[in-house]
């Protein structure tokens, strides 16, 4: 072979794989954390493997779901706040899989970025892995692409699989009848929903990510980053104790747009507005946006991110076990005929 001068090299282009290696190593004791029955193999091969005979299941159906967190992203991003970005990450797909009657059981993600800067991409990786570890889901894969020209300087994207089983035959919704009471769990704010929205909000109020939070505490820019709110471990113990007959998260759409996928043909909901209290962030977006109630509900979750449509004669019981578990539980009103959802009261 002649010998030949130096050409370009992968670095030269804008990957370092060095430190895609080097991230890898840093994360692993994040991921360790997340490990639970009927993982076999996680991070670092071409594929990961899961046991689900091992995790208990006999006859299990899977169930899978994928989601990102839109332009929450870019409050992130413009902030440097990226601790908890992932935990929304995690929350977007594993609170979907509760709603099929699905035990979230392993977690991927995909982190894209222009040019990988390690601290940043450990931080955020550690959300995720929080994610998980307080959903009972395991971290076992994912892909960290550095891609320049992609991306400009500092940002970056984020999107989440996942994969939950349940045993043949107890998939949700199902036994949803007229006369179902409708149980909401509170949110933790504006979740991962409607950010294109509250980003225009601020624009016109003149407000620097930075400026002090109008509603609470610190800054503007942190109250909005709240991390969505996880249901998993919550409804799952509703759902194993009986009378739950079908789960609604609460996204984008709102109440408006999102039980009615959950229920059946012909039948609707009735919701009372004055059963809670909206909360200060989405007082302050209605007022400083001049929204119509309806544009709330459509858009945001408006205070309620998961709503339980169960039996009647057992809604106190699921209501008590709930909070029990740590939530705030609100009767909302009931399933009833006619399709589509009703609201009387006033949002306030």
């Amino acid at each position: 072979m002649t010998s030949q001068k130096n050409g370009l090299t992968y670095a030269d282009a804008g990957v370092d794989i060095d430190a895609g290696n080097d991230l890898i190593e840093r994360i692993k004791p994040a991921a360790k954390k997340t490990k639970r029955s009927g993982v076999m193999a996680g991070l670092g091969g071409f594929g990961a493997l899961f046991d689900l005979k091992d995790a208990g299941y006999t006859d299990p159906i899977l169930v899978a779901a994928t989601d990102g967190v839109g332009t929450k992203l870019r409050i992130a991003i413009d902030t440097g706040n990226v601790d908890t970005i992932g935990i929304d990450l995690v929350a977007m797909c594993v609170n979907d899989l509760v709603c099929q009657g699905a035990e979230p059981l392993l977690f991927l993600d995909y982190f894209a970025t222009g040019k990988l800067e390690t601290d940043i991409a450990v931080r955020i990786i550690e959300g995720i892995a929080k994610g998980c570890e307080l959903s009972g889901c395991a971290l076992i894969g994912g892909e960290t692409a550095e891609m320049p020209g992609m991306y400009e300087a500092g940002d970056f994207d984020l999107a989440g699989f996942s994969v939950g089983a349940m045993e043949r035959g107890n998939d949700l919704p199902a036994g949803v009848v007229e006369g179902d009471v409708l149980l909401g769990l509170a949110s933790d704010g504006v979740h991962s929903n409607g950010y294109s929205l509250v980003r225009a909000v601020v624009a016109q109020s003149g407000l620097a990510w930075d400026a002090d939070c109008p509603w609470g505490e610190g800054t503007l820019g942190a109250a909005l980053l709240a991390p969505t709110r996880l249901y998993v471990t919550q409804t799952l113990a509703a759902i194993r104790a009986g009378g739950v007959h079908a789960l609604a998260h609460i996204t984008g759409g709102g109440l408006t747009e999102n039980l009615p996928r959950v229920l059946p043909e012909g039948l609707g909901a009735d919701i009372d507005l004055n059963s809670w209290q909206l909360p200060a962030v989405f007082q302050w977006l209605a007022a400083q946006g001049g929204m119509v109630e309806g544009e709330m509900l459509k858009t945001f979750n408006a205070g309620i991110g998961m709503v339980l449509s169960v039996e009647a004669e057992r809604a106190d019981e699921i209501a008590k076990l709930l909070e029990e578990t740590g939530e705030t539980v609100v009767r909302l009103g009931t399933v009833t005929k006619g399709e589509g959802v009703r609201y009387s009261g006033v949002l306030q």
